[in-house]
């Protein structure tokens, strides 16, 4: 009989991602530009406890369930978890969120604030949030009520997150000492920089190229990991805990508009916006993506627009050539977008104030986008009007009347749609075939 075969599995934290498996506080999290390793070494540790202590139970969650499909269950599934660990997917039930089973019997459940129901039934040993910067404190505070399963010995939650503002509730939280965050840095990733040899490797100088290349806010948070704000932002009233809203179902009788803004080296973008009966827009589906032919975006709209009302109008930007291929794949007639730049930003910003009834009349729905373009995630460019918008900034500070012109398709895609709607042209005229 042959001997038993043994895997030996290595991975070697360093810096932040090796002092977190020590850290037993209540509320830990790790900060740092992009890259560092920070959710591979959370999840690690998780991975560690759940195999460590048998019964035990873990939750990995984000504000929404898709958009932790598409991330850090990612890298658990890929680079954490191997096939000797045994451990097992279920899919959910009506009464049980979908999860992973390791042969000690402890679990790790799955999901997204989103569906807060069968996250906020369970309890758990240990809870992890991937970027920690999109729940609000509110979402943060109830998830600690669930750490009561008491079969580890510390009760624990534990995150990750790039830098955000400075006055975001999860650094001041971490200023009052309520929660320990731990600085990772891109030194710390062994893939990217070479300890011996005290330099980059030939993958990090590639990579740290890439990241020296943003500018802004972006650079200042994904490549120093500094919590910044944008300077001479152009839309200072957004909130994402405000303009941010969870999907739902939306009202067959509501009004739809299509908003299109052509690219192909740079992005195109399809917004899909709904209007409700007293006026507000939400922004619910979305298209952001480079080496596309229009073509083929055309089919995907078509597709992703099956079954639902037609738009009372395609608002576009005025190529000519890209205008008439879309019409033609689509079926529909387009009108040109309303291009002036300074009334269309007044008109975005004044849909963001939040008026007398507590609310504002502009919202983006959460996980509107399509699909993630690989080249912008490795760019480390923006992949919608969220993210888009909270670097958006003023051209000259002082006089404040030209935006920087960079990453800015959804902008003006926005503020196609609001000019549409706030500054109609007396002679536009709305054909739909």
């Amino acid at each position: 009989m042959p001997p038993e075969l043994i895997t030996v599995l290595r991975y070697e934290p360093r810096g932040a991602a090796r002092e977190v498996f020590a850290r037993r506080d209540d509320e830990c999290v790790l900060s740092g530009p992009a890259g560092t390793g920070k959710t591979r070494s959370v999840l690690e540790k998780l991975h560690l406890v759940l195999a460590k202590y048998p019964g035990a139970k873990g939750l990995m969650v984000r504000k929404t369930h898709a958009s932790l499909t598409a991330t850090a269950l990612q890298t658990y599934q890929q680079k954490v978890l191997h096939s000797a660990d045994g451990v097992t997917f279920y899919g959910g039930s009506a009464v049980e969120p979908p999860q992973f089973r390791y042969p000690n019997g402890s679990r790790l459940m799955i999901g997204g604030m989103d569906r807060p129901t069968k996250v906020m039934s369970g309890e758990y040993d240990a809870i992890y949030c991937n970027e920690v910067t999109e729940l609000t404190e509110g979402d943060w505070e109830s998830l600690t009520t669930r750490l009561r399963n008491g079969v580890v010995p510390y009760q624990q939650m534990l995150g990750d997150c790039n830098p955000d503002a400075p006055s975001h509730w999860l650094k001041l939280r971490a200023e009052s000492g309520r929660t320990v965050m731990l600085e990772s840095r891109l030194e710390d990733n062994p893939t990217l920089w070479n300890r011996v040899g005290q330099c980059w490797t030939e993958f990090g100088a590639q990579y740290i190229a890439k990241l020296d290349a943003l500018t802004g806010v972006r650079y200042l948070r994904l490549r120093k990991g500094i919590w910044a704000a944008a300077e001479g932002l152009v839309y200072d009233g957004w909130d994402r805990a405000i303009h941010m809203i969870d999907r739902f179902d939306i009202p067959a009788e509501w009004p739809r508009y299509w908003v299109v803004d052509f690219g192909y080296t740079n992005p195109f973008v399809w917004q899909a916006w709904a209007e409700d009966h007293d006026g507000r827009l939400y922004r619910y589906r979305e298209v952001y993506m480079t080496q596309r032919l229009v073509e083929d975006h055309a089919k995907q709209i078509k597709e992703l627009t099956k079954g639902e009302p037609r738009p009372r109008a395609i608002i576009c930007d005025h190529d000519a050539e890209d205008r008439a291929t879309l019409e033609r794949h689509l079926g529909l007639r387009t009108v040109g977008a309303t291009k002036n730049v300074s009334a269309g930003i007044q008109a975005v910003a004044s849909r963001l104030k939040v008026q007398a009834d507590g609310k504002p009349r502009l919202f983006l729905l959460r996980d509107s986008l399509v699909e993630r373009d690989s080249v912008l995630v490795d760019a480390k460019r923006p992949l919608c009007t969220e993210e888009e918008i909270e670097g958006y900034v003023w051209s000259d500070k002082a006089r404040k009347d030209e935006p920087v012109k960079e990453n800015d398709h959804s902008m003006d895609s926005m503020r196609y749609m609001i000019a549409h709607r706030d500054m109609p042209a007396p002679s536009r005229r709305i054909v739909v075939h």
